[in-house]
């Protein structure tokens, strides 16, 4: 059958009545032939936008001529030398905004489907036991990476493939950081994805220590001093959650999106046979329009909720990707716009009860360019409900900034680093992801992660 150039391949999906009673995958991603007909739209150009559009600069014209002659091993190396994780990058990258924002194929047609061809040739190559190539030489010297988030795992990742000797120390219990406890499983995998391209890592000869909390269980100085690591990278994320010091905010039946998620995601709260309790609210407010409201949503959707996404301002300033909006409306999500919160209501027993809310209208745009929500006097009204989720976005946790002698941080308590390098203000320590830019997305995280390896490396050859 002839492929429309101008047109992308559609990609299979759960059905939405189906997929919103379970936690399995939404997207099916493409096979083999829509994978193939998909590639053939690529115009290969000479000069590709879709390159400079990728925070990690993936060669996506020769990933995809690659995959276009069936290729898939080139291509998955390809996509290797610039990526540590694929498989993710290819389910959860806003490409919209990015490297497919930049396709050239989309100024009089639809952008090429990048991200699900990524997808395709990672998962393909996983199937076929495909692994990353390694270092040919090694380097004799010792790196630290705090953290196994998608920072950390680039930063490990690209510096064990030049050579180096690479631990990841992560404070918690399984390796992933944002991936396994952030990320809901309907949108990515656990064991099939997010655990492969862990392994994968690990197969470039990279340690990862698990349960050691920096700032506790030892220091950055400790580490240098003591255990011969001559330089360190800290990818340690944000996970503090923010609050919006309202009125019954202490109220049982408030979490955090972190919280909700982590409990669901990475200790399976929503599994029957799990031993970690979490609520199956009636009917629930989140509080956010990003991603990680949209998932906390979805997550509770799933466990039985009526949903109502709460959001000061309309459709369009939505920060979340228009995939995932997309996907929450088709599951039955209800979206309050032009709202906030003022209040948590409370029963008798300290139980959330209800959300008051007043309704917005947009202003002048603020500091960021949008515009700015304003208050509508006298437009008060309640949404009843017995949980609410505020995802209001997050900070670093400032644990390992004051355990650190010499670590420069600013008024948002974030890590001050080269955005070009990773250096901070100690020598030796780099830094990157939401540690020093506060909350932002996997690709951004691990953008950061490879320009801090490549400055580390740089540091490491000049001593």
């Amino acid at each position: 059958m002839a492929v429309d150039v101008w047109k992308r391949i559609p990609v299979r999906e759960q059905d939405p009545k189906v997929r919103a009673t379970n936690f399995e995958e939404v997207c099916l991603g493409y096979n083999k032939e829509e994978a193939e007909d998909e590639a053939t739209r690529c115009l290969n150009c000479p000069n590709p936008q879709c390159v400079k559009g990728c925070p990690v600069s993936i060669n996506i014209p020769k990933f995809i001529m690659e995959l276009k002659e069936g290729n898939v091993e080139k291509a998955y190396q390809t996509i290797s030398e610039s990526s540590a994780l694929p498989a993710v990058c290819g389910r959860v990258c806003p490409q919209e905004s990015q490297c497919e924002g930049k396709c050239v194929r989309g100024i009089k047609g639809e952008a090429v489907s990048i991200g699900k061809l990524e997808r395709y040739v990672a998962d393909t190559a996983r199937e076929m036991g495909i692994k990353p190539q390694g270092a040919t030489e090694k380097k004799n010297k010792k790196v630290a990476v705090i953290g196994s988030g998608p920072a950390g795992l680039t930063c490990a990742g690209d510096l064990a493939r030049i050579g180096y000797d690479v631990t990841i120390f992560e404070a918690l219990h399984e390796a992933g950081g944002v991936l396994v406890y952030g990320i809901p499983e309907f949108r990515l995998p656990k064991e099939a994805v997010v655990k492969k391209e862990i392994e994968n890592v690990k197969s470039l000869g990279v340690k990862i220590e698990k349960d050691v909390v920096i700032g506790k269980s030892v220091t950055i100085d400790s580490l240098m001093k003591d255990e011969g690591f001559e330089a360190v990278f800290i990818g340690s994320g944000a996970g503090l959650p923010r609050f919006m010091n309202i009125p019954g905010e202490q109220a049982l039946g408030v979490f955090s999106a972190n919280e909700f998620l982590t409990r669901s995601n990475l200790m399976k709260a929503f599994s029957s046979d799990s031993t970690t309790p979490i609520m199956h609210p009636k009917k629930c407010v989140v509080v956010g329009g990003g991603n990680v409201a949209m998932d906390a949503a979805r997550t509770a959707l799933r466990l039985g909720s009526e949903v109502h996404i709460v959001y000061r301002r309309g459709e369009e300033e939505l920060p979340a990707r228009k995939e995932e909006v997309e996907h929450a409306k088709q599951e039955g999500i209800i979206f309050d716009l032009l709202c906030n919160p003022v209040e948590i209501l409370e029963d008798e027993n300290g139980w959330v009860k209800g959300c008051k809310c007043i309704r917005m209208e947009l202003g002048e745009p603020d500091e960021s360019g949008r515009r700015s929500p304003v208050e509508v006097a006298g437009s008060e009204f309640e949404i009843e409900c017995d949980a609410v989720i505020m995802s209001l976005g997050t900070s670093p946790n400032p644990l390992i900034s004051s355990t650190t002698d010499g670590l420069e941080i600013n008024r948002r308590k974030c890590i001050v680093a080269d955005e070009n390098n990773g250096q901070t203000s100690k020598d030796g320590v780099f830094a990157g992801g939401d540690a020093v830019t506060g909350a932002a997305t996997v690709i951004l995280a691990m953008g950061a992660g490879k320009a801090a390896a490549k400055g580390i490396d740089e540091y490491l050859s000049s001593k």
